[in-house]
């Protein structure tokens, strides 16, 4: 079976990382740059986290919608270039941070800004908004009101909100519409304007030869629009409170499991309803990004079933999920889906079945391979060639920081594998991204991170943790020409042009 991508190397960075003075990285100017650096480098692939709306941790994990986009990321100066701001709105802007989100201090500038551009816009609406209204329906009505209730609730879950709006009784709904109209309004314009630049930040990025990875968690975040719009999806009782939620069984990592607390699918309805929830996530997240990573793809083999309200993961049970009968539906539907399954974890047969009767390419992870023998499988010489290999992924520590936090018998492995005798910090990402690169994986992606060289003070993510997550960005000036024209030859050599 022929392989679903050609040979090629990318970089990982999520749009938040991106420079920019107003704390955040945005699809504006800076988001060009950084494609045209991709462009230098002999990169054809921009893996980025999901784009939806955060709550709380800030996390891209956890996020309001699956369909809508983070108006944190929309470009304020590309506002004023198209009139819905005055420059002088933008001064003086506070002094932000400029490595780390400050994410509180971000959320209430820009809302003051994009409430600033929505009264100009609202002046003059143009037919196109109507027209977006109108394609996007079948998840912005229900997003939009969902916002809107959430704003006007001091930003309760909706399992605390009133019963009849909880329920979603009709008349509640109809009353709070005509109350919240122009809130929701609002938040349609976030979206429209959202789509608008991320669309045209995509078409560049496409013209320069360059796809976008784009991102799937496997659930919707509890508190989303996704949930509370189709409870019927979810394993939930008549109250609509959960009755089981996701995690993972205890290992020797974690003895009590990891406890997720995601809602949990009603497979059996959504199989009754033809997985058309999934065809149009996917539909639609096809037209956003150009590849698709699925995150926790084991769990559509089986899943970790825990009672709600447990304190730990270790009560729950396997449970099957909808395994070959959702891809074969959204395949027929969608044709040949271009999906990489992160298959990381406690991996069986089954899943690996899964994977490869689809022919999605698995994903390997270097920071993993050192601590056995020669069989690791995630050794570079016992690859196959579907698979993508990354030096590491959001979750992992910079391959500076993992370097430095290994035992010495371990950093003697990496170095053997490598044949090197001593890395300066800068060498170590470099070795193994060239190992990745030189590798028979179709795939091959580091974080910018390990390329610039930097230790764990450049994190994204520590899982299980809050607080500090989702907020590094790299500083404007880092990525030079030379660094470019050195990444250019390790490609060339590789032959991932």
């Amino acid at each position: 079976m022929a392989e679903k991508f050609q040979r090629s190397s990318g970089i990982l960075l999520h749009i938040t990382s991106l420079p920019n003075r107003f704390g955040i990285g945005s699809m504006g100017a800076e988001a060009e740059e950084f494609v045209n650096f991709l462009a230098k480098s002999g990169q054809k692939l921009w893996q980025i986290c999901p784009l939806g709306p955060t709550g709380y941790g800030d996390s891209p994990y956890q996020v309001y919608s699956s369909f809508a986009g983070n108006p944190l990321l929309i470009d304020l100066d590309s506002l004023v270039q198209n009139h819905l701001l005055n420059k002088s709105d933008l001064e003086p802007a506070p002094e932000f941070n400029a490595q780390y989100v400050e994410y509180e201090k971000v959320c209430r500038f820009k809302d003051k800004m994009f409430r600033l551009a929505y009264d100009k816009f609202k002046k003059k609406i143009p037919q196109r908004f109507k027209v977006f209204l109108v394609n996007n329906a079948f998840w912005l009505e229900d997003y939009a009101l969902f916002m809107a209730l959430k704003g006007a609730d001091n930003g309760k879950s909706w399992l605390q909100w009133q019963p009849e709006l909880k329920l979603r009784d009709k008349k509640a709904l109809a009353e709070k519409k005509s109350e919240l109209t122009d809130e929701i309004r609002y938040q349609q314009f976030l979206q429209f304007i959202f789509c608008q630049q991320w669309q045209k930040l995509k078409e560049y990025t496409n013209e320069k030869g360059i796809k976008i990875i784009g991102d799937i968690p496997i659930y919707p975040a509890l508190d989303s629009a996704d949930v509370w719009a189709f409870p019927q999806y979810y394993q939930f009782d008549k109250e609509h409170n959960p009755s089981a939620v996701s995690g993972c069984p205890p290992d020797d990592f974690s003895p009590t499991g990891q406890l997720w607390g995601n809602p949990l699918y009603n497979w059996e309805k959504l199989e009754s309803d033809e997985y058309s929830w999934w065809v149009a996530r996917f539909a639609y997240m096809l037209e956003m990004v150009d590849i698709i990573r699925i995150d926790h793809f084991l769990g559509f083999e089986h899943y970790w079933s825990v009672p709600f309200g447990s304190p730990t993961a270790e009560n729950g049970v396997w449970k099957p999920g909808p395994g070959h009968k959702l891809f074969a539906t959204v395949e027929k539907e969608l044709g040949n889906l271009p999906l990489i399954a992160e298959d990381l974890g406690a991996i069986t047969p089954a899943v690996e079945r899964l994977r490869d009767d689809f022919n999605f390419p698995g994903m390997k992870i270097l920071q993993f391979a050192f601590y056995d023998d020669d069989d690791n499988p995630y050794l570079p010489h016992n690859f196959t060639t579907n698979c993508v290999v990354y030096t590491g992924t959001h979750d992992n520590e910079t391959s500076v920081g993992w370097y430095h936090n290994l035992p010495d018998h371990i950093k003697n492995n990496v170095r053997n594998y490598l044949s090197f005798l001593k890395f300066t910090d800068w060498e170590v990402g470099w070795k193994l991204i060239e190992a990745a690169l030189d590798s028979v994986a179709v795939l091959a992606i580091a974080p910018l991170q390990d390329y610039i060289g930097l230790d764990n003070r450049a994190r994204f993510n520590i899982p299980g943790t809050v607080g500090e997550n989702w907020r590094w960005r790299y500083m404007p000036g880092v990525l030079t020409p030379q660094m470019a024209e050195a990444i250019l030859r390790m490609v060339r050599k590789s032959k991932r042009l």
